[in-house]
């Protein structure tokens, strides 16, 4: 609905619009006294919209509104005032220059591991803070953590959150949070507690770290289905350089079952901590810029898109092999496809030479067309030292249907190439 805000709201001159909604608008503003930039979110109901919107609005409002004052932590986003008015109602909070990571939970625009590790740490701290203040958040997504320009995190928009307060009843509102990122009990409607907010952070991880969600579906009944049901993909299959204990942790804060996910917030922060300290120890490798724009270089990804590309970045294992080290053998099993990034391999069968790949060639890729793990059927001998990349069967059969179609186009194209050539060859031979 149209709302003018006539360059003032209360004491707050307005400065500019810097968000909105179907029902609400963000502003820009400055708090005269303390002179400070702050950001207000103004609450617009309508005489006219549904009594169910109209209801969740207003206990939106009221969950934050009772917030002012109340969580006052360095990683969470504080709520300064709360103004009732006949046709509006607005929240005025700290303001906080940068974006949501919802900027970053996407293929493409993924940051390092650590960063997502560090965020993730600091999200736990304000979410036990928050918890030991008798909050629950109940709508833990990257849309709702805030990154600053200077690289902070701040968790915010606590419009689903209820309290618990010793001595009353709580009353749960159904309907809220955001579907793909719900608990299994808050599907079901269960009573919940703070290990609500640990699945749903555990997903938001799962998001920072592969750029896809762990349950994924075409409709809202597939994808609750998907929540109840079926297992998640591990997130070192859609991207390799994730260590085995971001696997554990991530797959454990979102065990379907909350007596299977960390009982504590302590708990859960306990084991970043480890995997935190684990990173630093093995440092930086090259950026994923310098990947990407590596593999534009190859012919074999022509058909790719930015997006399809980024997602090869994030699945494939860069991997450095000494002269002389055989690859893959023949005879033996596998289920990954490999492309030379750097040097040159030998490919041969029985111990004949068959043809010597360069940079930007690709061997093993017959077998992700199998349904099963099959025998490789050549042998693959670095010349030199030589670089590769190597992408799971599993992985990519996982990727996006626009991955997939892209990588199976190319491949199509390598195998009518080496059939011209096999052909062309027996006819020189007869």
């Amino acid at each position: 609905m149209k709302f003018d805000v006539k360059g003032q709201l209360g004491k707050y001159p307005i400065l500019r619009e810097i968000g909105k909604g179907a029902t609400s608008r963000v502003y820009l503003a400055r708090d005269p006294f303390p002179e400070r930039e702050v950001a207000i979110k103004v609450f617009l109901f309508d005489e006219h919209a549904e009594r169910h919107t109209e209801r969740m609005m207003h206990k939106a409002f009221v969950a934050e509104a009772s917030l002012v004052g109340k969580l006052n932590h360095p990683h969470i986003v504080e709520i300064l005032d709360a103004v009732v008015e006949p046709d509006h109602s607005y929240l005025v909070m700290e303001y906080v220059a940068g974006g949501t990571l919802e900027a970053h939970s996407d293929v493409t625009s993924l940051l390092p591991v650590h960063k997502v590790v560090e965020i993730i740490f600091k999200c736990i701290r304000a979410l036990e803070y928050a918890f030991q203040h008798g909050v629950i958040h109940r709508d833990i997504k990257p849309g709702n953590i805030l990154l600053s320009r200077g690289g902070e995190t701040k968790v915010g928009d606590f419009g689903a959150a209820f309290q618990q307060r010793p001595g009353m009843q709580t009353t749960q509102l159904t309907g809220v949070g955001s579907p793909a990122y719900m608990s299994p009990e808050q599907i079901r409607m269960d009573a919940l507690t703070h290990q609500t907010d640990i699945y749903s952070l555990g997903v938001t991880m799962y998001r920072l770290l592969t750029g896809r969600l762990p349950f994924q579906a075409s409709t809202q009944a597939g994808l609750t289905y998907a929540i109840l049901n079926t297992e998640p993909t591990r997130p070192s299959a859609l991207r390799p350089e994730l260590p085995p204990l971001l696997d554990q942790i991530v797959l454990k804060a979102i065990g379907k079952e909350p007596a299977a996910r960390y009982q504590s917030w302590l708990d859960f922060g306990k084991d970043l901590s480890q995997a935190f300290m684990s990173l630093r120890l093995v440092g930086e490798s090259v950026s994923d810029s310098e990947r990407f724009n590596r593999l534009r270089e190859f012919p074999f990804f022509g058909d790719f898109n930015d997006v399809a590309l980024w997602e090869v970045v994030r699945i494939g294992a860069w991997k450095t092999f000494k002269a002389g080290t055989r690859v893959i053998r023949e005879g033996e099993a596998g289920d990954s496809f490999y492309l030379l990034a750097e040097g040159e391999v030998d490919v041969s069968l029985a111990g004949k030479l068959l043809a010597t790949l360069r940079p930007g060639g690709c061997f093993g890729e017959i077998l992700y067309f199998s349904d099963d793990v099959h025998q490789r059927t050549t042998t693959i001998t670095a010349r030199g030292d030589v670089t590769v990349i190597e992408v799971k069967a599993e992985a990519m059969r996982a990727a996006s249907d626009g991955c997939q179609a892209a990588f199976n186009k190319a491949c199509m194209r390598v195998l009518i190439d080496r059939l011209v050539q096999t052909n062309r060859r027996l006819a020189q031979a007869a």
